[in-house]
């Protein structure tokens, strides 16, 4: 049985091999054909007059140049797709935080005592020492924004 393994592993792996080996001769037979096909459009322009291969170098660089202004302009339209979608959430992470700050404002009567006791204890407690801070949850905002102003 392991015999049998080991044979079907080694078949399996000369498979593999040969199909890797005839594809890169596939390859290599296309970059021949492809060099050769270089090679004569190379041995027609020096055949030619020196202005005829300035014209023909000249139509070679425009052509270049003009795939790579495509290949720019893809990359610029990908990019200002991307500017317009980071400004949409731009807009929505600022209105979200609008709505925030406008729902902290808008605090229940009955808590406004708590809160202004709070803000007491905050600044004795950090003129004393710096340490914990005990705090509501529903009170974290606030304090945050009280912190920052």
């Amino acid at each position: 049985p392991v015999l049998r393994l080991l044979e079907a592993q080694l078949q399996d792996q000369r498979r593999e091999h040969e199909e890797e080996m005839e594809a890169l001769k596939n390859q290599v037979d296309l970059m021949q054909e492809e060099l050769e096909k270089q090679q004569q459009a190379f041995l027609q322009t020096l055949q030619l007059s020196p202005e005829i291969q300035v014209e023909f170098g000249l139509q070679q660089e425009i052509t270049r140049l003009t795939n790579e202004n495509l290949d720019l302009k893809e990359l610029l339209e990908k990019l200002e797709k991307n500017e317009k979608k980071l400004k949409k959430q731009l807009k929505i992470y600022m209105k979200k935080v609008q709505d925030f700050e406008a729902s902290q404002t808008v605090v229940p009567v009955e808590r406004r005592p708590h809160e202004r006791n709070m803000q007491v204890a905050v600044q004795r407690k950090e003129k004393d020492f710096q340490g914990m801070l005990e705090y509501y949850k529903e009170d974290e905002p606030l304090l945050i924004r009280n912190l920052i102003t």
